[in-house]
């Protein structure tokens, strides 16, 4: 499926940032308006989460596909292809399923590898909040503190909630989300036997997130072999919003 896309910038040569779980294109704004003084940014929405159609399976592979067809639509040729989390795993499979779209890679805090299972809580906290006689954004926030207790976190996911003459209502689909973790958590390594793609690849990760180890250097390399590193010192996992400016000059060269 093609996705929804927002543009940013009308020169320069085409940058595709896409998010990650339980996020979407808006999240890329600050960073996108950063970059669109020297590119043509896209920010996309992947299926199921932002304003993407909703739809009953979200691996992998098909995210890639979604991609891909997204891209070809641009019109801009191969782009340099950057992705968060989730995001940056879709952004991996594009890259080594579909590597005539894509000039270069950016994964920002991802490796190609399976981890534990996360966020269940988050998507059964959203799912079973009570949204029926809500009023304002507080109101789901108070439902959502016993599982995220962190308030920086509540106020990423309270992003996703709709407020209007309608009601309160959950941007993403999340049912299939829940459903559909073990997957997002996971790597199709099965289908990918001797795949690799052969441009140029930047690994940011922040340096105070575990999702990028040393050990993961050897399988990040045997899909990427003209992989570089670089760590944002101060970030955790969310190393674009925490750490802007250390992430932009970091990925700026690269892209350039």
């Amino acid at each position: 499926m093609k996705l929804p896309v927002t543009s940013y910038g009308e020169t320069g040569t085409p940058v595709v940032v896409m998010h990650g779980l339980f996020g979407s294109g808006r999240n890329w704004m600050t960073a996108a308006r950063r970059l669109a003084t020297e590119h043509r940014v896209f920010a996309l929405d992947l299926r199921n989460h932002g304003s993407s159609p909703h739809v009953d399976t979200m691996s992998y592979p098909e995210m890639a596909d979604d991609v891909r067809e997204t891209i070809e639509g641009l019109g801009t040729g191969p782009v340099a292809l950057v992705g968060h989390s989730m995001g940056g795993k879709t952004a991996m499979l594009t890259a080594l399923f579909y590597p005539a779209v894509v000039e270069r890679l950016v994964v920002v805090d991802a490796a190609p590898v399976t981890y534990p299972p996360a966020f269940v809580e988050f998507a059964q906290a959203m799912r079973n909040a009570d949204l029926t006689s809500v009023q304002r954004r507080a109101d789901v926030d108070a439902q959502l503190a016993a599982a995220v207790p962190t308030p920086g976190t509540r106020a990423f996911l309270l992003q996703n909630l709709i407020l209007d003459d309608d009601g309160a209502r959950w941007r993403p689909n999340l049912p299939v989300i829940e459903a559909a973790l073990p997957q997002i958590s996971g790597w199709p390594a099965a289908g990918l036997e001797g795949r690799q793609y052969d441009g140029p690849t930047l690994f940011v990760y922040g340096g105070k997130s575990d999702y990028v180890q040393p050990d993961h250097r050897g399988t990040i390399a045997s899909y990427f072999p003209r992989v570089q590193y670089a760590e944002v010192a101060e970030a955790g996992h969310w190393v674009h919003a925490e750490r802007l400016d250390d992430f932009l000059a970091a990925v700026t060269a690269f892209l350039a």
